[in-house]
């Protein structure tokens, strides 16, 4: 296996878009990591000028606002849940370069859910490894559940020097279901992932790792808190604080309770918290936001080039 990572790493860095670019100071160019929950982007029974239809597609509208807004922001690293099928995510990456984003390198993780919400990576860089599970579960009392949406974990070789390890997200929504107690199902999975982050850090604690995701839970909260690990122990996790340009920080808007909340997060290891640029992370705003989706896209700005930790 490691003599098969060093091929592909070998064979990435021939390719000029793995190499570090300059920035307009001549230092290394700032790689633009974001998430961003596409709201539906699979088939699924719509209503469709008043009329109910069967397995539809995400209107043509709303995906024409989300490449709007992704435009602005030019990802180079992309993570996004409620992806559907191998298709979609194809059709997606194929809008994209459309619209001048070129991602070449995907992942995806199906749901277990029994449904086709799905998490998903694309990437200018190459991805050079997948960690990813869809095979976690735990009990709530006798009865046995699937983490969902699983955890997407992918090692991405931004340049010869520097690789960022990337951990995408999607916990149980709050909407309650009569099997069992939404939020204890949210704890549970919240704590599957963090065991599974406690397994890289084992290996590699001073890893550059970013997770990212749509955690469906503010940030006092048991799930957040479980992710994030023991404040000062190794593998804790920071939560990077972001804002829109008029100082707000939700993510995500609930129209029939007119609520405005976080849920989208980025926290970070303490290996890459140093190459984070915390003044141009930010919430991405505009003025069609709210008919893309119902939640508006984090952006992480990356320096890679590894710095000491302090």
């Amino acid at each position: 296996m490691k003599r098969l990572a060093d091929i592909l790493i070998a064979i990435c860095l021939l390719c000029p878009c793995a190499s570090a670019q300059e920035g307009p100071g001549g230092g290394v160019k700032a790689v633009n990591l974001v998430f961003y929950n596409l709201k539906n982007y699979l088939a699924m029974d719509r209503r469709v000028s008043g009329e109910l239809v069967l397995d539809a597609p995400k209107p043509a509208k709303e995906i024409e606002h989300i490449l709007e807004g992704l435009k602005a922001i030019r990802p180079d690293i992309l993570g996004v849940c409620e992806i559907g099928d191998p298709d979609y995510l194809a059709d997606f990456q194929s809008r994209l370069k459309q619209a001048g984003i070129d991602l070449p390198n995907t992942e995806l993780l199906r749901a277990k859910s029994g449904f086709d919400r799905n998490l998903a990576v694309l990437s200018r860089y190459p991805i050079v490894a997948n960690h990813s599970r869809d095979d976690y579960s735990y009990h709530i009392y006798e009865k046995k559940f699937p983490f969902q949406r699983g955890v997407l974990d992918t090692t991405i070789q931004v340049n010869k020097d520097y690789q960022l390890r990337c951990v995408v997200l999607h916990l149980k929504s709050k909407r309650e279901i009569p099997e069992a107690d939404q939020a204890l199902m949210r704890l549970n999975e919240a704590q599957l992932a963090r065991s599974h982050l406690d397994k890289i850090f084992q290996t590699d604690p001073k890893v550059n790792l970013v997770v990212i995701g749509d955690l469906n839970e503010y940030r006092n909260e048991a799930p957040v808190k479980a992710l994030q690990g023991y404040f000062g122990g190794r593998g804790y996790l920071s939560s990077l604080t972001l804002s829109d340009q008029y100082g707000f920080r939700w993510t995500h808007h609930w129209s029939f309770a007119d609520s405005y909340s976080r849920f989208d997060y980025a926290l970070l290891s303490r290996g890459i918290s140093p190459e984070v640029d915390r003044k141009s992370s930010y919430i991405h705003h505009w003025p069609d936001w709210d008919s893309a989706s119902d939640h508006r896209p984090i952006v992480i700005s990356v320096t890679p080039e590894n710095r000491e930790i302090k």
